[in-house]
């Protein structure tokens, strides 16, 4: 099956049922996504499919097919990814780190599709996201601050 990711062709030899996590970790050795729960509700291993998140550990690799998958890895190529990741640094917030690169993919699909959120915006976004650390406050101004800045980057 051919899967492409992060702008590239891939093609991977896997069941059409194995999951966009495993083909992504095992089969192509890109570890940036992460395994959490398995179970679609720690966000961990979210990525984007045609610029959505999604929790790639219960999404099989047949859904992906015609599609583009952007991981974590990818998300420093976009403008969007790299103000969130800017500001993610200048938040502090990562702790521990490991449910970041989920964090970041979600918080860099929604200034993708709405570059002005509310609190309740960025709230309804990260919800499926869970941070076991707490930083859910930095997390918040972080996306607040890269949409900010966008603008003001927009603006000038």
């Amino acid at each position: 099956m051919k899967l492409t990711i992060n702008g590239q062709t891939h093609e991977v030899d896997a069941p059409t049922e194995m999951p966009i996590l495993w083909a992504l970790r095992d089969v192509l050795g890109m570890t940036g996504t992460k395994f959490g729960c398995g179970k679609a509700l720690c966000g961990a291993c979210t990525v984007m499919l045609d610029g959505n998140p999604i929790r790639s550990c219960v999404t099989p690799i047949k859904v992906a097919e015609n599609k583009a998958i952007t991981t974590i890895e990818a998300i420093s190529e976009q403008k969007t990814g790299q103000a969130i990741q800017k500001a993610w640094i200048e938040n502090n917030v990562p702790q521990c780190g490991y449910c970041q690169s989920g964090q970041i993919v979600s918080a860099t699909a929604l200034l993708n599709t709405n570059p002005h959120p509310s609190d309740a915006d960025i709230n309804a976004a990260m919800s499926g996201n869970i941070c076991r650390c707490g930083t859910y406050n930095r997390i918040r101004d972080a996306i607040k601050q890269a949409a900010s800045n966008m603008e003001a980057e927009h603006e000038g």
